[in-house]
This record gives structure tokens, C-alpha cells and sequence, in this order.
């Protein structure tokens, strides 16, 4: 009997991915659906890279893994919420996938207790190029040139910590 990981996958997944883990989402009045992980990607179905992860957090009272996009400036970030049962080896490898994606993640303080958080994140198991991100605590307008220094210095220092 082969196992389940074995089998073809229940969707599409990319060129030489294989499936490393699953789970069945319940959604509303529709009926049960397989989201589930590789080395590159997670399935929601949609398939979002994991670099393309902002974050996951489990609700383990409610069973529901709520995971956001990194969204372009401005834009709402794409967020998934999922009803899951049977999602522990699902939730062992979104949290390994995610984090290592991040090759740096600095909080810096701008004003007061507001900060920006300076990612750079990039394929799992890649050496490919870094793709950076600024997240901005409420309040904080990136259009404030006093703002703006903060983050370009702490860009600056990041990319040169990392040699680019």
C-alpha cells in the first residue's frame, strides 16, 4: 500500500514539486477541500509561495489557520481563512517553510513605539535574489521624509549586513 504522500496529489501542483503535507479546509456551505504544502509553495488552493507569506497563526480553539500575503504597497493583503482538521503536520512545515524564507527581519523604532519592520525574504532553500519589504506600524506615513530616512538607512544597513 503506498501512502498518501506517495500518491498523486488531489491538485496541481508545480513542476517538480511533490506534496510534503495536507490537510481538508471546511468552508462555509461548500464541501471539504485539500490545501496542502511542498518545498515551494502552499496550496489554498491557489498556489502562494512561500516567500509570499507574510505570516500564519493557528487558532487552535477555533481550528482555523489565517494566513496573509505579502501584498505591494498600498494594496490590501490576500488573506486565507481556513477551517482545517487533521492539520498538524500542514502547520509544522507552513511554520518551517515561512521562516525560512526570511533571510533578514529587523524592527526598527521610528517614533515613539512605533516601528517598521525591514524583511528580506527570498525561496526557501534559494540562493536566489532578496526581495525586501517594509511593513509600517499604524500611524507612520511612509511619505514623511523623516520616516522615509529612517527606512532608507535601515535599508542600507540590512542590504550591506548581507552583502548586496
Amino acid at each position: 500500500m503506498r501512502s498518501f504522500l506517495s500518491r498523486r496529489p488531489p491538485f496541481p501542483v508545480g513542476p517538480g514539486e511533490r506534496l510534503l503535507a495536507s490537510a481538508t479546509a471546511r468552508r462555509g456551505g461548500e464541501g471539504p477541500q485539500v490545501v496542502g504544502g511542498t518545498r515551494d509553495a502552499l496550496y489554498l488552493p491557489a498556489r502562494v509561495p512561500w516567500e509570499r507569506v507574510a505570516s500564519a497563526d493557528w487558532d487552535v480553539e477555533e481550528s482555523t489557520l489565517r494566513v496573509v500575503e505579502v501584498a505591494d504597497f498600498g494594496a490590501p493583503s490576500p488573506l486565507h481563512l481556513l477551517r482545517l482538521d487533521d492539520a498538524e503536520r500542514l502547520l509544522q512545515l507552513v511554520r518551517e517553510r515561512v521562516t525560512a524564507s526570511i533571510a533578514v527581519q529587523r524592527h526598527v523604532r521610528v517614533a515613539g513605539r512605533r516601528e517598521v519592520r525591514i524583511l528580506a525574504r527570498r525561496a526557501p532553500g534559494s540562493h536566489g535574489e532578496l526581495a525586501w519589504f517594509v511593513e509600517y506600524d499604524e500611524g507612520l506615513d511612509p511619505a514623511d521624509p523623516r520616516v522615509d530616512a529612517v527606512v532608507q538607512d535601515a535599508l542600507a544597513a540590512a542590504r550591506a549586513d548581507v552583502g548586496v
